[in-house]
Order: C-alpha cells, then structure tokens, then sequence
C-alpha cells in the first residue's frame, strides 16, 4: 500500500496558496507560530497540535476531513482482480516516485498505456511478459515524470497511436471531442481536467467484463486526499475534479499519478480540498 502523495502539511500548504492566505493568518488560525507553521508545511506535523476546525474554513477546506488525515486515513487498499486486466507501474524519481497504467483486452490482448513513467523498461518488460498489442498511448499531461520514457516506448512499439490533450501535438495525436477509442472490448473516453496541468485530461476506462466498475486515470488532477499542485490555477483545479471526477459513479476507480489508488466515494468522503 503505498503511503499519500500529500501529508497534511502538504495539503494545508497547497489550500494556503490556493486561497492568497499569508502564512501569518494561516498560523495565527491554527495557534501555533509561523515558525511552527513552516514545519507543518514542511513536514506534515509540528510540536504542537494546530487547531485544524480553526484552520479549515481559512483555507477553503473541510476541517473534519483535514482532522481524517491528521489522524492517518488512507484510502481502503483497491483489490485489482474484480478488473482483472489493468496494472500499476511506479518508477522512481529523485525523492518521489510516479504511475502509468496498463490495461488491456485479455480476449485479444490489445493494450493501452496511461501516462510512461520514467523508465520504459518495466512496461515493456510487462507488455512482452503478457503478449500484448500496444495500441495506444494516452498521455494525462506533459509535465516530465509522465512522459520521460515516451521516446522509448516509441521507438519499441512503433505502432502504438498517441493521444493527448496538447495543443501543441500534431493534430493527429490530439484528443478529439466525444472521441471513444476501442482498445478490444475496453472503451476509453476522455474528460478534460486542467488546472495542475494546462492540457489535464482524465481518462475513463469502460465495459469492463463481469460489469466491474469504470476506471479513471486522473493524472495529477487529483491524488488520494488531496490535488495536485494548481500553478496558479488551484479554484479552476478543484472545479474540474468536482465537475468532471467526482461526478462519475461512487464505484469508479480513481487511478493517480502519484500515490495510492483510490475511488469516487472514498474521496467525495474524505478528500478535505471537497
């Protein structure tokens, strides 16, 4: 089970920046001094305990989800058997590690790849290992950790299609409006998502066998308890996750680019940026 992408320090530090509020206020809420407010930010936890219910409605958050991840929630571990046919890869970075995602038609053994990673070697190794027929590609953003080892997985399996949300990708690469792309008796549709990410999509995976529930790879629009970092656009972020990912059933599993899955209903109850 792989820890959150954001502790609370994180995520009290993202919900400051999204709102303007300075970090005197924010401390002064909390009762605590600036000094411990940095290390809160810092490193999830400070000396004294913060007045989070004070805290909360200053940042825009909901206070008794901020105190949920205060006190250690995670989302409950997601059993990938009910899908049967979808993988998660993690490569790591200097200090963080990142996710793609493979899933496939175990009839024909078509497959797709969500976001590469930074190492192309583990997926390829995974495709050869099963069989498979790469088919496409579907990139979330262009930020680097997601596409390092685009290159390379380009040039092991010439054949595979890219798609994006890029305006700047060959037209031929670029999502189309209410485009549904077969990948054997998969479907993928597409969602837009910026904010973290100007070009932010989120992809929606369905007609799964056995009617297992859809899944969505989110990119860094949303992480387990938290958003990815908004670059300035953080109300715009929130706004697309709440209108686009959380409206999509309670069941759909939430696949992100950096930490632990997670699903619809999990962080509609507990994600504190909702």
């Amino acid at each position: 089970m792989q820890q959150l992408e954001d502790h609370l320090g994180d995520i009290i530090g993202k919900a400051r920046a999204m709102k303007n509020i300075t970090l005197a206020a924010a401390a002064a809420a909390a009762g605590i001094s600036e000094t411990e407010m940095t290390a809160l930010e810092a490193a999830g936890k400070c000396d004294r305990q913060p007045n989070l219910a004070a805290l909360a409605p200053l940042l825009g958050l909901n206070a008794a989800k901020l105190a949920g991840i205060a006190n250690g929630w995670t989302p409950a571990p997601q059993d990938l058997g009910l899908w049967r046919e979808i993988r998660v890869i993690t490569t790591p970075g200097e200090g963080f590690t990142v996710n793609c995602y493979l899933v496939w038609d175990e009839v024909n053994r078509e497959a797709a790849l969500f976001d590469t990673g930074l190492d192309a070697q583990p997926v390829l190794d995974l495709i050869a290992a099963e069989g498979l027929a790469l088919r496409y590609i579907f990139i979330t953003h262009s930020h680097y950790d997601h596409v390092q080892a685009l290159g390379a997985i380009r040039a092991a399996q010439p054949k595979a299609k890219v798609r994006s949300g890029s305006k700047n990708a060959p037209v031929d690469q670029r999502n189309k409006p209410a485009e549904i792309i077969p990948i054997g008796g998969l479907r993928v549709t597409h969602r837009e998502t910026p904010g973290h990410a100007e070009e932010g999509v989120t992809y929606v995976i369905g007609n799964w066998q056995e009617d297992a529930p859809s899944v969505a790879v989110v990119g860094d629009a949303l992480f387990a308890g938290s958003l990815g970092g908004d670059n300035g656009s953080g109300e715009l972020a929130r706004q697309k996750v709440k209108e686009q990912i959380l409206t999509l059933p309670a069941d759909t599993l939430i696949c992100p680019g950096h930490g632990p899955m997670t699903t619809v209903a999990q962080e509609k109850q507990h994600n504190p940026f909702f």
